[in-house]
C-alpha cells in the first residue's frame, strides 16, 4: 500500500474490524505473510476465532462497542483501519437487540438516529458510512482492504470449462440490469434468473441465502446468478466477495451460471473455486458492464 507521495508506509500496523466468513482470515493471513502485523476487532458471534492464528492482537467486540475498538486499537498505535466479512443484519431487527448489544456512550451517540430516535434510514450504505464516521472522528483512517490485497480483485476472465447457452446468456442480460437496479436502490447485490424472469433477490439473508431461496422456488434448477457492486460502490465496505461458500450453494441450489464483476469483486480460494465449478459442471464467468450488454457471450 502507498501513502500520498507514492512510498511504501512506513507503518506497519495495520486494524482489521473483522466479521463473518473467510475473507478476514484471508486478509489477515496475507499481511501476516508480508510483516504487517494486523491488530483486530472481531465481531463476538461473528467473526472465526482461528483469526487469532493470523494477529498480533486480537480483541473480540460487540456489535455496539465502537467506542471500545477504537480505544484499543488507538493503545496498539493504530492509525490505519479496514473492515473485511459481513455481518448479519438480521440481528438488528431481532427482539432485544439493543439489550443484548447494549452500545457504549459513543455508539450511543453515533447511532441513536438509527434505533432510538427513526431519524435514519437503516440501510446498508447509511449504517456502514456512520461506521467510518466512527473511526475517522478518531482520527483512524479506514481504507478498503483491497488496497493491501489488491490481487484479490478479480479480472474479466471466465474462470471454467463450461461455456454459458444461448439461453443463458438471455438471462446473464437480463439479471445484470436486475442486479444493477437493486445495488442502486441498495436493496441488494444479488438476483437469481430463469428464462428472463426474476426467480429471487437478495435481501437480509445475504448472497448465499438468497441462492439458497432461489434453489427451492425453482426446484427444476439450470438457473443463472448474478452478483454485481453498486453503481457507486464505496470499495471500503460492502465489496461483492465470492469463494467456496457461494460456489458450494450455487452448485447444491441447482443454479448452472454464476456471474460477478470484473474489477469490483474479491476472490479467494481461486483453484479450489473452480476446480469444484469444473467437477459440477458449473460455468463461471467474470464480466465487465460492456459484456453484459451484448446480445452474445464474448466467451462463446
Amino acid at each position: 500500500m502507498e501513502n500520498d507521495n507514492g512510498g511504501m508506509l512506513s507503518n506497519e500496523r495495520v486494524g482489521l474490524i473483522a466479521g463473518s466468513g473467510n475473507y478476514p482470515l484471508v486478509f489477515a493471513g496475507t499481511l501476516k505473510e508480508k510483516g504487517i502485523k494486523v491488530y483486530c476487532c472481531a465481531v463476538r458471534d461473528q467473526a472465526n476465532p482461528e483469526l487469532e492464528k493470523y494477529c498480533a492482537k486480537i480483541y473480540w467486540v460487540g456489535l455496539g462497542q465502537f467506542g471500545k475498538g477504537i480505544r484499543l486499537l488507538q493503545e496498539n498505535g493504530v492509525t490505519v483501519v479496514t473492515m473485511a466479512g459481513g455481518i448479519n443484519k438480521r440481528l438488528l431487527f431481532q427482539r432485544g437487540f439493543l439489550r443484548k448489544h447494549f452500545p457504549d456512550f459513543y455508539t450511543l451517540r453515533l447511532f441513536a438516529n438509527y434505533f432510538l430516535f427513526s431519524r435514519k434510514k437503516r440501510n446498508n450504505d447509511s449504517l456502514l458510512l456512520t461506521c467510518v464516521e466512527a473511526f475517522e472522528e478518531k482520527q483512524i483512517r479506514v481504507l478498503p482492504a483491497t488496497d493491501f490485497i489488491p490481487e484479490l480483485i478479480v479480472k474479466r476472465d471466465i474462470l471454467t470449462k463450461r461455456k454459458p447457452s444461448r439461453n443463458e446468456w438471455k438471462d446473464v442480460a437480463y439479471g445484470w440490469k436486475i442486479a444493477r437496479t437493486i445495488a442502486g436502490l441498495d436493496i441488494g447485490q444479488t438476483v437469481a434468473v430463469k428464462g428472463q424472469s426474476v426467480i429471487a433477490i437478495e435481501g437480509l439473508e445475504g448472497t448465499d441465502g438468497c441462492i439458497r431461496r432461489a434453489g427451492a422456488l425453482c426446484s427444476s434448477g439450470h438457473f443463472t446468478v448474478v452478483k454485481i457492486a453498486k453503481p457507486n460502490q464505496d470499495m471500503r465496505f460492502d465489496v461483492p466477495f465470492f469463494g467456496m461458500d457461494t460456489i458450494k450453494s450455487v452448485a447444491e441450489s441447482g443454479a448452472s451460471v454464476l456471474v460477478m464483476e470484473a474489477g469490483k469483486t474479491i476472490f479467494i480460494n481461486r483453484e479450489e473455486v473452480v476446480d469444484y465449478a469444473d467437477q459440477h459442471n458449473l460455468c463461471v464467468m467474470i464480466l465487465s458492464e460492456e459484456d453484459a450488454g451484448k446480445e452474445e457471450s464474448p466467451f462463446a
